[in-house]
C-alpha cells in the first residue's frame, strides 16, 4: 500500500457511503418531484409503507454499524454516547414519519433520518481518514521494529531468530536492505546506514569498524557484522516504540475537559430533548411538531465535533513532530510546550558542538612536552576536553601512573617521585605552583611537572551553526533564554553575548545545575513554563526536575528517552523552535474548534427549540461542524 493511499477499511466505508448517497439521492429526488411523493405511488392508509421500505433499505445500509454499536454499548452500561443519540434521533424520525403517514398527514422524517446517518458516516469517514493520515506520519517510526536477527554461531553458521532471544555479546549479520535489530558495535564491514526513521535526516551515515550502531536503522550498501551491546528490551528501538505507544495515554487538559464535558453533556441534552417534547406537547397537544423539534435538538446536540476533533488535533501535532524526528511523550506536553516561555540550555553539546580542540599551546617551543605530560594525566578520563588532549598527542602515552581526580580542579598523575599536575588555576594554587595565566576564549588547562610550571593548553569548543538563529527565534516568540555552564565567567559571557542569550550562569558543578533550575522554578511567575534543554545523559536529573525536559540527540541514549518529555532524535537545535511552532499551531486549532463548535451548536440548539431550524440544519450543526473541525485539525499536518 502506498503511503498516502486509503486503508482497506477506509475504501470499504467510502464505497458504502457513495452507494448509500446515490440511492438516497434517487429516492429523495423522486420523493420531491413525483406528485404526492413516493407515498402517492400507492393509495390507501398503508401508502406510507412504500417510502418507508425504500428509505429503510438506505438506512440499514448506511447505519447498521451505528445501530449495532448503540445496542452493544447499552448492553455494557455505556448508554449516553453519540451512537445512542444518532439512533434515538433517526429511529424517532422514522417513528414520527410512520405516525404521520398512518394518520393521513404529510409524511416527514424518512429522508431526514437517512440524511442524518448518511452525513454522520461522512463525518466518521473524515475522522478515520484524518487519523490515518496522522498515523502515517509516525508509521515510519513504528516500522523500525525488527522482525528477525541473523546470529552468527561459533561454527560460522547463521541462525535466524527473534531479536528478543539475542544475548549481549552475540555477533549478528546485517545484510544490505535489512534493519539493524539491536544496538551494537561494528566488528566487520563498511557501510551506509539510513537513520531517517529515527532522526528525520535524509542523508545516510557512514559506519565502519568500531562504529556504534543502533537498532531501527536500515543497512544500505554492504554487509555488516555487529557485536550486540544491549538486549532487545533495552535497545533504542524498544525504548522509542514504548514511548510512541504510550504517548496517547498522556492526555492534555483540553482532552480531559472534553471527555468530562461529553460525559455530563450527553445525558443533560437527552433530558432537555425529552422535556422539549413532553411539556409543550402536553400543553398544545401538537405532539408531532414538538417531537420533531426534540429530535432535531438531539441531532445537533451530538458532541462529535469536540469529541473527535480535539484529540485528533493533538494526535496530528504529535504525528507532525515525529515526521521531523521530534518525539513528544503525550498531548499534555504538547499543550504545555505551547506555553513554554523560559528556556534553559546546557552549553556543551547543546549550544556548542562539544567537539573540543586545542587552539593554543603556551609556550609554543615546549608544545610537545606539554602535550605529552597532559596526555599521561588525561588518558583515562572520558571528559570531552580530556579526550581532545589525548587525541591531539600523536606519540605513545607512558603508562604506570596512578591517576587521582581532584573534583572541580583537575588530575594528579603520580609514578614514584614523578608527579604531573593537569587542571585549572585552582589545582595550581592548591599545590603552590607559580604559573602564568593564559588569556583566550576557551578552557585553559595548566600543566606542572615535579613542582614546576611547564605551560598551558587552550581548549575551545565551537558553537553550533544553528544556535544563534534558534535563540533569536525563541526570543521573537517572547521566550527568555538562559545558559548554564561549568565554564568560567569569561567564556560563558563570550558565548552568551555571541548568541544573544538573556542570562547565563557560569562555573557550575553538575549538582549546581539542579540547584539553579530549582531556583528558576521558584522564581518564575504564575503561568510561566520552564524548559531545560540538555544532552539527556549527564543532564538527566535537571531534565526531570524542569517543567518540560528536552533531550538533544536522543538516539542511543536511554537516559534521554526516559528522563525527558520531548526527545529531539537529531542533534539539531532547530527542532526546538520547530516543535514550538507545531505546538502553537496545534493549540490554536484546538481553540478554534472548541469555540466554533460550541457557538454553532448553541445557536442551532436555540433555533431548533423554537422551531426555526429543521432537521436538515441540525444535520449541519452536527456533521457539518464535525467535518469542518476535522478538516481544520488536519491542517496541523501541514509542512513546517
Amino acid at each position: 500500500m502506498k503511503k498516502n493511499s486509503l486503508s482497506r477499511k477506509e475504501r470499504k466505508n467510502l464505497i458504502r457511503i457513495v452507494v448509500s448517497l446515490v440511492l438516497f439521492l434517487v429516492l429523495f429526488v423522486s420523493d420531491k418531484t413525483l406528485t404526492g411523493g413516493l407515498a402517492g405511488v400507492f393509495s390507501g392508509n398503508l401508502s406510507w409503507v412504500f417510502p418507508f421500505a425504500l428509505y429503510l433499505v438506505v438506512y440499514l445500509i448506511i447505519g447498521y454499524d451505528v445501530l449495532w454499536k448503540a445496542i452493544r454499548n447499552i448492553a455494557h452500561g455505556q448508554v449516553f454516547d453519540e451512537n445512542f443519540l444518532m439512533c434515538v434521533a433517526t429511529l424517532g424520525a422514522f417513528a414520527l414519519a410512520i405516525y404521520r403517514g398512518a394518520t393521513g398527514r404529510e409524511i416527514e422524517g424518512f429522508d431526514e433520518a437517512c440524511a442524518v446517518l448518511l452525513f454522520y458516516q461522512v463525518g466518521e469517514w473524515f475522522q478515520s481518514y484524518a487519523t490515518g493520515k496522522s498515523r502515517r506520519s509516525i508509521s515510519s517510526l513504528m516500522d523500525i521494529r525488527p522482525d528477525y536477527a541473523n546470529v552468527i554461531r561459533p561454527d560460522n553458521s547463521v541462525a535466524v531468530i527473534d531479536p528478543t532471544e539475542v544475548q549481549v555479546g552475540d555477533t549478528i549479520l546485517v545484510n544490505p536492505g535489512e534493519k539493524i535489530p539491536l544496538d551494537g558495535v561494528v566488528v566487520e564491514g563498511i557501510s551506509s546506514v539510513d537513520t531517517k526513521a529515527l532522526t528525520g535526516e535524509s542523508l545516510p551515515r557512514e559506519v565502519t569498524y568500531g562504529s556504534d550502531v543502533i537498532s531501527g536503522c536500515v543497512n544500505l550498501t554492504s554487509q555488516l557484522k555487529i557485536s550486540v551491546t544491549k538486549e532487545f528490551y533495552d535497545s533504542t528501538v524498544s525504548k522509542i516504540l514504548e514511548l510512541v505507544e504510550n504517548a496517547s495515554e498522556q492526555k492534555s487538559r483540553a482532552e480531559n475537559f472534553i471527555t468530562k464535558f461529553a460525559k455530563y453533556y450527553t445525558p443533560v441534552v437527552c433530558c432537555v430533548a425529552l422535556l422539549l417534547a413532553v411539556i409543550p406537547g402536553l400543553i398544545t397537544s401538537d405532539w408531532s411538531t414538538w417531537i420533531y423539534r426534540a429530535l432535531s435538538f438531539l441531532v445537533v446536540s451530538c458532541p462529535c465535533a469536540l469529541v473527535i476533533s480535539i484529540p485528533l488535533s493533538f494526535f496530528a501535532g504529535i504525528g507532525a513532530a515525529s515526521r521531523y524526528g521530534i518525539l513528544i511523550k503525550g498531548s499534555n506536553y504538547l499543550e504545555q510546550f505551547d506555553k513554554a516561555n523560559v528556556f534553559v540550555f546546557d552549553k556543551t553539546g547543546t549550544l556548542t558542538k562539544g567537539n573540543f580542540a586545542i587552539s593554543q599551546i603556551v609556550p609554543v617551543d615546549r608544545s610537545d612536552e606539554i602535550l605529552r605530560l597532559a596526555a599521561i594525566a588525561e588518558r583515562d578520563s572520558n571528559h570531552p576536553i580530556a579526550r581532545s588532549v589525548v587525541s591531539c598527542y600523536q606519540g605513545e602515552i607512558e603508562e604506570g601512573y596512578t591517576l587521582t581526580n581532584v573534583a572541580g580542579a583537575g588530575i594528579v598523575a603520580e609514578k614514584g617521585d614523578d608527579v604531573i599536575l593537569c587542571g585549572n588555576e585552582k589545582l595550581m594554587e592548591e599545590n603552590g605552583i607559580s604559573f602564568v595565566r593564559t588569556d583566550g576564549i576557551g578552557t585553559v588547562v595548566y600543566v606542572a611537572h615535579n613542582g614546576l610550571f611547564v605551560g598551558s593548553l587552550l581548549v575551545s569548543d565551537q558553537l553550533k551553526s544553528e544556535s544563534k538563529s534558534v535563540i533569536s527565534e525563541l526570543k521573537n516568540m517572547g521566550c527568555k533564554t538562559i545558559m548554564l555552564t561549568g565554564d568560567n565567567e569569561r567564556i560563558a559571557q563570550s558565548v552568551a553575548k555571541e548568541l544573544g542569550l538573556n542570562e547565563f550562569k557560569a562555573s557550575l558543578m553538575p549538582q549546581n545545575k539542579v540547584e539553579e533550575v530549582q531556583k528558576l522554578l521558584q522564581q518564575k511567575q504564575p503561568g510561566d513554563v520552564l524548559c531545560f534543554v540538555g544532552d539527556g545523559i549527564n543532564d538527566a536529573p535537571v531534565l526531570m526536575r524542569s517543567d518540560i525536559g528536552i533531550a538533544m540527540g536522543g538516539v542511543g541514549s536511554d537516559a534521554a528517552i526516559e528522563a525527558s518529555d520531548i526527545v529531539l532524535m537529531k542533534d539539531d537545535l532547530t527542532g526546538i523552535s520547530l516543535a514550538k511552532r507545531i505546538a502553537r499551531k496545534t493549540m490554536s486549532i484546538v481553540k478554534q474548534n472548541i469555540w466554533f463548535s460550541i457557538a454553532v451548536k448553541v445557536a442551532i440548539l436555540i433555533l431548533s427549540a423554537f422551531g426555526i431550524a429543521n432537521m436538515w440544519l441540525a444535520v449541519f450543526g452536527d456533521v457539518g461542524v464535525a467535518v469542518l473541525a476535522i478538516l481544520n485539525a488536519m491542517r496541523v499536518n501541514s509542512t513546517y
